[in-house]
Order: structure tokens, then C-alpha cells, then sequence
């Protein structure tokens, strides 16, 4: 009989670097490093956790938005914050791809989705966009991970 032992640590291994990847982009490519998974591996992981974030988000979305509306207006809170303003300049001048862009990095694939959905991008865009950020920030963070990583245990 096999030895079940080493298949189910490597599952848990690949499941944990997808399920950090859907809440902490950058984390994904880092543990996958520190895994020793293989760069493709690591980057697929990473790029699927991030993209299973923004279906599901972008798919409950506007429900999500209108529930969150109704709840604002009757605690009477403010619609805009400092931050929340910073994003809609940002969305302003760069559009989707901006948000797109900074989500990996800066926002995390919840909140940039949020965003995306709150200023009322349509979802293919959405998915559009976050797809090409991932694939984009995946490679180099992986890339970067697996190159110098060893220089983070010294």
C-alpha cells in the first residue's frame, strides 16, 4: 500500500497557497516559494486562488452593494472616506485598469473587487481586468520570490 502521508501534505500544501492567494495575493507566491513548489505551480495556485476571489465577489456583488447601502443610509454613516476618495481618483484617471493594476499589491482581490463592483464596472470587465493583473503580478512576485527568497532566511 502507498504511503498516503506525502500526497496529503502536498495537497495541504498546494491547497494553502491557493487559499492565501484568494485573500492575500501576495502571500501566495511567498509560501509557495517557501514550499518548494515550482514556479508554474506556484504561479497557476496563485492566479486561481486570486480569479475564484473575483468570481464569487463579483458574482454577489450587487447584492452585497444594495445591502450595504441600506445598512449605510439607516446608521446615517458617511458614504465617503479618505481612502474611499483616494480610490475613486484613482479609478477616475486609470479607470479598471488602474484598479486592476493596484489590486494585487495594495487593495487584495477582495477589496479591489468590491471597488470594481461599488463603482458599478460591469463583470466581464471586471474579470477581464483582474485576470491580466493576476497573471501580471503573480509572475513577477513568483519570479521574485523564487529568486530571492533565500535571502530572506539568512
Amino acid at each position: 500500500m502507498l504511503d498516503d502521508k506525502p500526497l496529503l501534505q502536498l495537497a495541504l500544501k498546494y491547497a494553502a497557497v491557493f487559499l492565501l492567494s484568494t485573500v492575500k495575493f501576495l502571500g501566495g507566491p511567498i509560501l509557495g516559494t517557501t514550499a518548494k513548489l515550482n514556479f508554474w505551480l506556484t504561479l497557476l495556485l496563485t492566479i486561481a486562488g486570486m480569479m475564484t476571489t473575483v468570481v464569487i465577489i463579483s458574482g454577489v456583488g450587487r447584492v452585497w452593494l444594495k445591502h450595504r447601502q441600506k445598512q449605510r443610509r439607516l446608521r446615517r454613516e458617511p458614504i465617503f472616506s479618505r481612502r474611499s476618495r483616494n480610490i475613486i481618483k484613482v479609478f477616475q484617471k486609470f479607470g479598471m485598469g488602474g484598479i486592476a493594476f493596484l489590486t494585487p499589491i495594495l487593495l487584495s482581490p477582495v477589496g479591489g473587487t468590491v471597488v470594481a463592483t461599488l463603482l458599478g464596472v460591469p463583470r466581464p470587465r471586471i474579470l477581464l481586468h483582474m485576470l491580466w493583473s493576476a497573471v501580471l503580478w503573480g509572475t513577477i512576485i513568483s519570479f521574485a520570490s523564487a529568486k530571492f527568497g533565500h535571502l530572506l532566511h539568512h
